[in-house]
């Protein structure tokens, strides 16, 4: 993850801390908390992505340092 994504993940991930937090108040409206569970959904969903996408990365590096050391062993 870049920078801008990983900022995007975090600014994702706090936003679903509030949301959690909103819900579990006693002072929210069914409409807004549909709302605001919708709005959770997507960013679950951001967030998700953000996440596989290190996941993948990751991999590829793996990939490339088992590829050095076995070229180092020929």
């Amino acid at each position: 993850m870049n920078k801008k994504s990983n900022k995007n993940f975090e600014k994702c991930l706090s936003r679903l801390e509030e949301i959690a937090n909103l819900l579990e108040s006693d002072d929210i409206g069914l409409e807004d908390a549909l709302q605001l569970y919708e709005e959770g959904i997507n960013l679950s969903r951001e967030c998700l992505s953000s996440l596989k996408n290190a996941e993948l990365k990751i991999t590829e590096l793996k990939k490339k340092v088992e590829d050095i050391a076995i070229g180092e062993k020929d």
